[in-house]
C-alpha cells in the first residue's frame, strides 16, 4: 500500500505543476513566443533523456543483477516493448501536434482542441509511469539511504518540465476560441494520466515483483520514443534552432545533477 501512496503523491505533484502552468491561461493573453516554446520543448526533452538512463534504466539494471540475473536483458527487453508500445499509441490515437494541420493515428471527426489535448496527454503516459515507478521502487528499499531522494528528484524534474507544458497547451487553446476557463481545464487535465499510469503501473509490478526492471526500462523506452520522435524535433523547427538545443543541455544537465545530488 505504501508503493501505491508515494506513487499517488509524486505523480500528483507532477500532476499539480501541469495545472498552475495551465492556469496561466487566466495570466497571459498571447500564446508563448515560439522562441521560448522551443526552449521549453528542448528542456523537456533533456530532462526525459537523462531520466531514462539514470532514474530507469540504470535502476533497471541493478535490480535484475540483484535478483541474481543478467541485468541487460530486461533493460533491452523492456526498452523495446515501450518503444513498440508508443508506435502503437502514435497509431491508433487520434491526436494534433502544435503547429501541425494534419491530425495523426486513426481518422476521427473530433475536435481540433480535443485533438490537440490528446498529443501532450500520450506523451504525459510514460512520463507518469517513469515517476510512479521510482516511488515503488523507492518504497521497496526505503531503508536505503538516497532511495526516496532518487524518486524526488525525478518527480521533481518532471514536475518542473510540467509547468511549462500546462501553458503550452492552455494558451494555444485559447488562441482556438475556448473560454480561458474551459483552456485552463483542458491543459490541466492532459496532465491526469500521469496520476492515473502511474498507480497501475506501480498495481503491476506489485502483484508481479520480477516485473520491475522490465517496466522501468518500459518507461525509459517510451519515453525515448516521445523525444526523439517529438521533443527534439518540434525544438528544432525553424530558425535559430540553437536554442531548442540549449534548453536540451540545460534539462539533462538539471535532471543529471537533481538525480546525482539528490539520489
Amino acid at each position: 500500500m505504501i508503493q501505491v501512496l508515494w506513487a499517488a503523491g509524486g505523480t500528483g505533484f507532477t500532476f499539480l505543476m501541469t495545472t498552475l502552468g495551465a492556469a496561466l491561461v487566466f495570466l497571459f493573453k498571447k500564446q508563448i513566443e515560439m522562441k521560448i516554446q522551443k526552449i521549453f520543448l528542448g528542456f523537456a526533452a533533456g530532462v526525459m533523456i537523462a531520466a531514462s538512463v539514470w532514474s530507469l534504466l540504470i535502476p533497471a539494471i541493478e535490480e535484475a543483477e540483484a535478483a541474481g540475473k543478467i541485468g541487460w536483458i530486461p533493460a533491452v527487453g523492456g526498452f523495446v516493448l515501450g518503444v513498440a508500445f508508443l508506435i502503437l499509441m502514435d497509431g491508433l490515437l487520434p491526436h494534433l501536434h502544435l503547429g501541425e494541420e494534419k491530425p495523426e493515428g486513426l481518422h476521427a471527426s473530433w475536435k481540433r482542441t480535443t485533438l490537440l489535448v490528446l498529443a501532450v496527454t500520450l506523451h504525459n503516459i510514460p512520463e507518469g509511469m517513469a515517476v510512479g515507478l521510482t516511488y515503488a521502487l523507492a518504497a521497496q528499499h526505503y531503508a536505503e539511504p538516497g532511495a526516496l531522494s532518487a524518486a524526488m528528484a525525478l518527480a521533481l524534474g518532471i514536475g518542473i518540465q510540467n509547468f511549462p507544458e500546462g501553458a503550452a497547451i492552455s494558451l494555444p487553446l485559447r488562441q482556438e476560441g475556448l473560454s480561458r476557463k474551459k483552456a485552463f481545464l483542458l491543459g490541466s487535465m492532459s496532465g491526469i494520466v500521469e496520476p492515473i499510469f502511474g498507480v497501475l503501473v506501480v498495481l503491476a509490478a506489485g502483484k508481479i515483483q520480477p516485473l520491475m526492471p522490465w517496466l522501468l526500462s518500459f518507461a525509459a523506452g517510451s519515453m525515448m520514443y516521445v523525444v526523439v520522435e517529438e521533443l527534439i524535433p518540434e525544438a528544432h523547427l525553424g530558425e535559430h534552432s540553437n536554442t531548442g538545443t540549449l534548453g536540451v543541455m540545460a534539462g539533462f544537465l538539471i535532471m543529471m545533477l537533481l538525480d546525482v545530488a539528490l539520489g
